[in-house]
């Protein structure tokens, strides 16, 4: 499985429909082909609970440890990534909704009052949730409330939902800090996302440094700073992992040799391909696309 973005990394698969815009959906990391979601964001507020394993969980330049049990909120607009703790598979619910639902219409009450102070913040792009504090379990209590009815609720189940995500919300909104944050953190985020999108649009040619750098205006060692603080990896450790992802297609859906897609997506020697494919993969070009095929 591919995660769908767009080359500003926003998802597009749809979360529910304008009617009623919530998804619900069980997700496990293996089902992703590099056995993790890659950054992303979307308008929607996104819930997740892990029911089985641990995760790692990024949002901007925040790094959590979700154990079994465990959940987090993800609020709208914010770049987030998921991937594994360790070696064992992690499977989780995830319950993405647009905050239309909660609020009903632009500017009324809902919004303006106990909503638009959360979802406008700088600063609380997520909260980690444990069920350890009595607050934050509710919430987690909830959580699993709606993926029950989802499954065997009633005929009024989208009501028990809507009220359920509204009592999520309450608890948010009456624990949530929103410290002041200076504008400097936005204008960085800006400078993440601009560097992401020059290494996907210019990932099958040679990117240099001084490239990257000059996108966002910055020298070269304070832009190798920035992108590793927030996104945890370096910058070329993004793009060559962001080729081995563009690769895959390209080896289930053709018949291009090995030599042939390296050069497809950037690497100019198929050796350091294999090399860094094996290393991200745990298995060889050749091997995977075997693998894929007979499945």
């Amino acid at each position: 499985m591919r995660l769908n973005i767009d080359k500003e990394h926003k998802e597009l698969k749809a979360h529910g429909n304008y009617a009623f815009p919530v998804l619900v959906s069980d997700e496990r990391l293996s089902w992703f082909d590099t056995g993790e979601f890659p950054w992303h964001w979307h308008p929607e507020i996104e819930l997740t609970i892990v029911l089985d394993g641990n995760m790692t969980y990024l949002v901007n330049d925040n790094e959590y440890i979700l154990r079994a049990g465990e959940g987090l909120f993800c609020n709208t607009n914010v770049l987030h990534s998921g991937k594994h703790y360790d070696a064992e598979d992690c499977s989780y619910l995830s319950i993405t909704f647009h905050p239309r639902l909660l609020y009903g219409y632009t500017s009324s009450l809902m919004q303006s009052k106990y909503m638009e102070r959360i979802l406008q913040s700088p600063t609380l792009s997520s909260i980690h949730f444990t069920p350890d504090v009595s607050w934050q379990r509710e919430i987690l209590e909830r959580m699993e409330e709606i993926h029950h009815l989802r499954d065997k609720g009633p005929d009024s189940r989208e009501l028990q939902m809507q009220i359920a995500l509204m009592e999520i919300w309450l608890r948010i909104y009456e624990h949530a800090d929103c410290p002041e944050e200076p504008e400097e953190n936005g204008r960085d985020i800006e400078r993440i996302r601009t560097l992401m999108e020059y290494m996907q649009k210019h990932y099958r040619e040679k990117v240099t440094l001084e490239e990257l750098a000059d996108q966002i205006h910055l020298c070269k060692s304070e832009s190798c700073r920035l992108f590793k603080r927030y996104m945890k990896e370096s910058l070329f450790d993004y793009l060559l992992a962001y080729r081995v992802e563009r690769s895959l297609e390209l080896l289930r859906h053709t018949d291009l040799d090995v030599t042939g897609i390296a050069g497809n997506c950037g690497f100019t020697n198929p050796g350091y391909y294999a090399r860094i494919f094996r290393r991200k993969m745990g298995c060889t070009p050749l091997q995977y696309r075997k693998n894929r095929r007979e499945s």
